[in-house]
């Protein structure tokens, strides 16, 4: 059983590596010079911040899926969300990469209402795995909040790759 434990947890970082694998030259030097806010975090919190919500997200979804039997009927819409909101999680690197700040921004937004729903879903299966998605809601709302100031201060950046 413990490689089905491992496996739920390492899963969320295959997409997370892959999006800093194919975006680790282009985004830090355009990352730099876009209008940021204040409060805006260094970019060295990112991997550190998004190592620990990928373990906990993965740990949460292998309790999930162990409390529901498996790939079981009952499993379908709990875990079907937090696929969907994992597909859009991978995603924002891509248009963010692409520069494509509106882009970014409609999906971070349907990434929120999805997280929020598996959250839902999740609590009344598993009152621990919901409560491990609750600080990946927190920083799901910091980067929210930070893609739309970026994208209302970039103007310049809003559609996509500008020479």
């Amino acid at each position: 059983m413990w490689a089905y434990t491992v496996g739920f947890t390492v899963l969320p970082h295959v997409g997370g590596f892959l999006g800093w694998f194919i975006n680790r030259k282009e985004i830090p030097v355009w990352y730099e010079k876009l209008k940021k806010p204040s409060w805006s975090p260094s970019r060295k919190i990112f991997p550190v911040a998004w190592t620990v919500l990928y373990t906990g997200m993965g740990y949460a979804s292998y309790l999930i899926w162990n409390d529901l039997g498996g790939c079981s009927s009952k499993a379908t819409v709990p875990l079907g969300l937090y696929g969907a909101q994992l597909a859009l999680n991978w995603a924002w690197p891509f248009f963010f990469g692409a520069r494509n700040l509106k882009m970014a921004l409609i999906d971070i937004l349907c990434l929120d209402c999805l997280a929020i729903g598996t959250i839902c879903s999740w609590y009344r299966i598993n009152k621990i795995a919901a409560l491990l998605l609750v600080p990946y809601l927190g920083w799901l709302a910091m980067a929210t909040c930070l893609t739309i100031r970026i994208w209302k201060d970039n103007p310049e950046q809003k559609t996509g790759k500008s020479e």
